[in-house]
């Protein structure tokens, strides 16, 4: 490189960073050290400055993947897609278009960010709460407190509604719901249901003979 375009680009790269480096360095110390912030200068197709290097670039090399780059005055943001480090590792990046101070475009800001963590925090998840088999049946065929709890949870689901907002009526129609199965069979369904919905034994009881008149009206 002939001193006279060292010298051009070394004041390119002077420009970009004094423009854009600010805001480069906060991404990165942001992102750290999960992303490499990179800023390209399309004058001299360098790398003026990086941050958090993992891919093993520097400053002066040649920026390769924008030297087709050519600003069509409207684009501003290119991604978020989708790369592969030179490791293997799975990248998200994304390039903006940086301006001058009179809305040149002078260079690239590629954010870089490392998912391949991320990736392995989906899978171990996953792992984890996988679909489960169903409840051996030698377990849980008198489990009532279990029976409760799945209907009770299953018919507020059906219905789009929390327990927090449930009103006399809708506590009514609950209790009715769950005598239909069989629920209140056993001695203590009225105390456990009581607990579940945050109310008294008493209320639930209410409620019952509500549900209880309710459908002997509809009998008759």
């Amino acid at each position: 490189m002939s001193d006279m375009r060292r010298m051009l680009e070394h004041r390119s790269h002077v420009k970009l960073k004094t423009l854009h480096g600010p805001s480069a360095a906060a991404i990165s110390a942001l992102l750290y050290p999960h992303a490499e912030v990179v800023l390209h200068d399309l004058a001299t197709r360098t790398i003026a400055g990086i941050w958090n290097a993992f891919s093993g670039r520097q400053p002066g090399m040649d920026t390769l993947v924008e030297d087709d780059f050519v600003d069509d005055g409207e684009t501003t943001l290119l991604g978020p897609y989708e790369k592969i480090g030179t490791d293997g590792r799975r990248l998200k990046s994304v390039t903006a278009v940086l301006p001058d101070g009179e809305g040149r475009a002078i260079g690239l800001l590629c954010i870089n960010m490392d998912v391949s963590r991320i990736d392995e925090a989906v899978r171990l998840l996953s792992a984890f709460a996988g679909t489960p088999q169903s409840q051996p049946a030698s377990l849980f065929a008198s489990d009532w407190r279990e029976a409760m709890n799945v209907a009770l949870h299953d018919w507020l689901q059906k219905r789009g509604l929390s327990l927090s907002a449930l009103k006399r009526a809708d506590r009514v129609d609950l209790v009715a719901a769950l005598e239909a199965r069989g629920l209140f069979k056993t001695r203590n369904a009225a105390e456990h249901l009581a607990g579940l919905t945050g109310t008294s034994r008493a209320s639930i009881y209410n409620y019952l003979a509500d549900a209880r008149r309710m459908s002997a009206e509809k009998d008759t």
